[in-house]
């Protein structure tokens, strides 16, 4: 198979970044980014736990599965910094991955659907497989950058809280998701950069397609002098002589 062709390696990293911008959509859409014990010495009371999420606060009763509190409105008021974060990075971190997946369907259906030799008419207008890769790889790696760095100083931040009120606080499960997502963004850019080493031929420059050496581009070219069809003396060596008027 060509580097034209659709690889496994493409597919894969489309499927694994398809996969990693679904975790990033849970991570954002669950309550359970942080959550903070309250415990009662009262026999008769049960204790409660607090249920932080990036946009709803939710208060549960030991044992129970329903909210004794909900609050639609948490994210207009909350007031922990680290998840104030998360609430522009991770729509920003989703936004640059589904930037990337469109980049590289174009990339793929260009290799798959488009013939190989191109059309000199249309040079400077066909699409560059091998840029789209590239760019898409690039925007991955930003995307798992931008997902990555304030979902890890959730965890620092929840020690600084548990240091300066009470050790009541610990992180939820949607941390672990969203790192796990910004390590299959981090393995989706690896696949496309890998596939670019190894596909695109160098020392052409990295923003050319991948046919701008292809022996094909040189058929349009004039055909040598031997293979021509012979003129004659007469044609060649008479000179034509023009009036001006």
């Amino acid at each position: 198979m060509g580097c034209r062709d659709v690889h496994a390696a493409t597919v894969l990293a489309f499927l694994s970044g398809t996969a990693s911008v679904a975790g990033l959509l849970a991570a954002v859409l669950l309550p359970n980014w942080r959550q903070m014990r309250l415990y009662t010495f009262n026999k008769n009371e049960r204790n409660v736990t607090v249920y932080t999420g990036l946009w709803i606060k939710c208060a549960r009763f030991d044992g129970s599965r329903d909210c004794v509190i909900y609050d639609p409105q948490w994210y207009t008021a909350v007031d922990q910094l680290d998840l104030r974060v998360l609430q522009f990075a991770l729509p920003l971190s989703m936004l640059t991955a589904v930037s990337a997946l469109f980049l590289c369907l174009i990339g793929m259906c260009n290799t798959a659907f488009v013939s190989s030799v191109p059309n000199i008419k249309l040079a400077k207008c066909l699409v560059n497989s091998a840029g789209c890769h590239l760019v898409a790889g690039l925007l991955f790696l930003l995307a798992c950058a931008i997902c990555l760095t304030p979902s890890i100083w959730v965890i620092f931040y929840n020690n600084y809280l548990n240091r300066k009120y009470e050790p009541v606080f610990s992180f939820d499960i949607s941390v672990f998701i969203a790192i796990a997502s910004a390590g299959g963004l981090f393995f989706t850019s690896v696949l496309l950069f890998l596939w670019y080493c190894a596909c695109k031929s160098l020392p052409s420059p990295f923003w050319q397609p991948l046919y701008s050496h292809a022996p094909s581009m040189h058929s349009y070219a004039s055909q040598p002098y031997s293979a021509r069809s012979r003129l004659s003396a007469i044609e060649i060596d008479i000179p034509v002589v023009t009036h001006a008027s």
